[in-house]
């Protein structure tokens, strides 16, 4: 009788864990699609910025976000398949997916925080020598339309203030037509408008281009943490659940 009783509550837990597990890797999925999400997101949105940074940490932490998404959802659907099969062998198979999964989060993590904490020195060594001495050059578009989209988009001149601009190789050339500051620095943009830098024209934006942008880059550094933190919690309880079931599961034959 306790034996029977033994193996009946052997089963119940077993059932639940198998639950749990389903009901994980529904969650699980949903959560490698914000994970992706998220890294398409900060590559796309206001992607010309990346070309202004000194280096590609930043893009980085986001391709591999967009991998680790991808891989979670792959998992999440091989994972539904383990609890259905009941194989130990499946289940050993998941429990590698996510610990590798994790492991990919952890090094995004790990470059998002590192990044975060040198961004702003990064900026204030890099970004008005590249605005100054790149901007309307040959061959430097790319740069020179990330720059008129950040003054426009933040509604700011300069990296520090719209002086920046009064030494740049762009305005003390003939090219400019005798303009002090970028047109893109104006509040409404016509023809020649940066010829005039008066507050009531341009952007006169306290802290520069750099504050601006250090906080939207920071804003979305916070945001990758968060959802790898978020996604990296759901993993943990995804591989004690797995071992569970995986220890109370008969060995299969195959």
């Amino acid at each position: 009788m306790t034996a029977m009783y033994k193996d009946d509550q052997g089963d119940w837990m077993t059932v639940c864990l198998k639950y749990l597990l389903f009901v994980f890797n529904v969650l699980f999925w949903v959560g490698g699609a914000a994970v992706m999400g998220v890294g398409i997101w900060t590559l796309i949105d206001k992607s010309d910025y990346l070309s202004l940074l000194a280096s590609s940490t930043f893009a980085v932490s986001a391709y591999i976000l967009i991998l680790a998404g991808a891989l979670v959802m792959v998992t999440g659907f091989l994972g539904c398949c383990a609890v259905i099969r009941e194989q130990r062998s499946c289940l050993s198979t998941y429990f590698c997916c996510l610990l590798l999964i994790f492991l990919i989060e952890l090094v995004a993590g790990v470059l998002a925080y590192v990044y975060y904490q040198r961004l702003s020195e990064e900026l204030k060594q890099h970004l008005n020598e590249t605005m100054t001495e790149n901007y309307a050059q040959p061959g430097k578009e790319a740069i020179t339309l990330a720059v008129d989209r950040l003054q426009q988009d933040f509604k700011c001149c300069g990296s520090n203030n719209s002086f920046d601009w009064l030494h740049s190789v762009y305005m003390t050339s003939a090219v400019s037509e005798g303009r002090v500051v970028p047109d893109s620095c104006c509040k409404t943009i016509t023809t020649l408008c940066g010829r005039r830098d008066h507050p009531s024209n341009i952007y006169k934006t306290e802290g520069g281009c750099i504050t601006k942008l250090e906080q939207f880059l920071a804003d979305h550094l916070l945001i990758i943490g968060a959802v790898g933190i978020g996604v990296a919690c759901l993993q943990i309880c995804g591989m004690v659940f797995t071992c569970c079931l995986h220890r109370r599961i008969k060995l299969d034959p195959y």
